[in-house]
Parts: structure tokens; C-alpha cells; sequence
């Protein structure tokens, strides 16, 4: 039984500044060893429930944050940028479930450094019609390969968001947001053994899990937050401008939806402001 692990790192206990997520600022180093335990909290919940191989895709900034051998389940670590499927590269309809660990929410929440996948580009991002964060959006890649998506760890915000596309999820909420900035977080010790506990019953429960429930063709809405930046995401083949700061773009096939939203994530990201 293969599990897929896409980490971030913004929903890791204890984690509310963007300071303590940046590589090469002094509180990094102690934040990564917490994301590291949580993703191994992940794999060893799963294998006391009788997951066998894992692969873990390091999703966070420069995805390099993860220490190979140090983690658990001999799981295989995908690292590096410039990944064709981004947070869910990797995947494929060989693995059994997905699990989302240290997941945040998205921009237009108030979840702890909340963000669509470009913060200075992306104000919200809709799929057929529902405002999704990360979680939503990569449970297309879950949905084109048919793996249910079946574990998220983060805050309470971003669970109730992913439960919007993958109803009956498994949640471990290791903190209670307060603001964009502030969060009512669990001991780390707490967080890993509820992790572990939700893992265990995610796998537990598989033979009733279904891949996400998004309906075909499916359409992204993205607001942006400002018009040349929505100008600009017509530039890649299928996106069509809607409205001053808004486009669509609209396909039957999931993961080449994925894949035109990340074209245009990455279009943004080094021309806006």
C-alpha cells in the first residue's frame, strides 16, 4: 500500500510568521525539524495501519527543507524546483492515498500566513464556483490519477477548506487560528501523536475513501490583485480573461487544468509587485 506525501510547511505547529518558514533566517532550522517530525508522524501513523512504501514531495518554497535520512518508513524524498506538477509531482494511480501534511489555508482566509500559491499575484482562487486553497486546487492531480486524498495537518481553517473537495477527510488540526498572524497551536509532542492517531485511521478506513469530488470539466476562477496581472494569464493558451482582475480557464481533464493553473502561477510570480 503506497501513500503520497505532499509537505508544506506553513501548517506546522507553532508556525505564524513568515520568518520562521524562509530558509536562511534564525528561527528556520528549529521550524524544519518540526515540519520533519510532523511528515514522520505521518508516515509512522500510516505504517501502524498497514501502509508499506512512501513517497514524500518536498512542496514548501525552494522544496529542499526535508532531511533525507532522517525520514521515517525508508520513504523515498523528491526534492527540488521546477517541477512539472509542482506539489504533486510524483503521483501517479500506482499509490493507494494522498495525505497533505503541514497544509495551510487560502489567501482569502484568515488562516495562519494564509496564501494561493503566489501571495504577491493570486487574491483567490475558485473551483467550480467553491474558494480553494492549496488542497483544493492540487486535489485535481489526486482526481486525474483517481487517489483519494484522505489525510490533511494544519490548522482548523485550512481542514474545513479541504473537506469542501474531498469530503471525509481525515483532519489533524494541530492549531486554532486567531489571525493571519496568530494561532493557538498544540505542544509539538500533541501535535505528532494526533497526527499519527488520524494517520493510522485514514489508511485504516481506505476501502471507503473516494478520489476528490470535483466535477467534470472543471473551472478555475482566479482573482488577481490587479489587472495586468490577469491580462498577463491570458498569455497561456486556454485562459480567458472574465472580468478586470479575473480569469477562468476550464478543462475535462483535471491534471491539464493543474497544469495551466501552475503555467500561470509561474508567469505571475516574477512579474508582479
Amino acid at each position: 500500500m503506497k501513500v503520497f506525501i505532499s509537505s508544506d510547511m506553513e501548517g506546522t505547529t507553532g508556525v505564524v510568521d513568515w520568518s520562521q518558514v524562509t530558509a536562511g533566517q534564525p528561527d528556520y532550522d528549529y521550524y524544519r525539524t518540526l515540519l520533519l517530525e510532523e511528515v514522520n508522524a505521518a508516515i509512522e501513523g500510516a505504517l501502524s495501519a498497514g501502509a508499506t512504501g512512501f513517497l514524500v514531495n518536498d512542496s514548501h518554497s525552494k522544496m529542499q527543507n526535508l532531511r533525507p535520512d532522517a525520514l521515517a518508513g525508508n520513504a523515498r524524498y523528491l526534492s527540488g524546483r521546477h517541477k512539472p506538477l509542482y506539489m504533486m509531482q510524483g503521483l501517479d494511480d500506482s499509490f493507494d492515498a494522498v495525505f497533505y501534511v503541514s497544509y495551510h489555508g487560502s489567501m482569502s482566509t484568515a488562516a495562519p500566513l494564509s496564501h494561493t500559491y503566489n501571495p504577491r499575484a493570486i487574491a483567490e482562487v475558485r473551483l467550480n464556483g467553491t474558494v480553494v486553497g492549496e488542497s483544493g486546487i492540487n486535489a485535481l492531480v489526486a482526481l486525474g490519477h483517481g487517489v483519494p486524498v484522505v489525510l490533511v495537518t494544519g490548522d482548523d481553517v485550512t481542514a474545513d477548506e479541504a473537506r469542501a473537495v474531498s469530503p471525509g477527510i481525515h483532519t489533524a488540526v494541530v492549531k486554532t487560528a486567531v489571525s493571519r498572524f496568530a494561532a493557538d497551536s498544540l505542544h509539538p509532542h500533541a501535535a505528532r501523536a494526533l497526527i499519527r492517531e488520524r494517520a493510522a485511521a485514514a489508511i485504516a478506513t481506505l476501502a471507503g475513501a473516494r478520489p476528490p469530488a470535483v466535477d467534470l470539466p472543471a473551472t478555475l476562477e482566479v482573482t488577481f490583485r490587479n489587472a495586468d496581472l490577469a491580462e498577463m494569464a491570458t498569455w497561456v493558451a486556454g485562459v480567458e480573461r472574465i472580468g478586470d482582475t479575473v480569469a477562468s480557464m476550464t478543462d475535462d481533464n483535471p491534471i491539464r487544468l493543474y497544469r495551466r493553473f501552475i503555467t500561470v502561477v509561474l508567469l505571475t510570480r516574477d512579474i508582479a509587485e
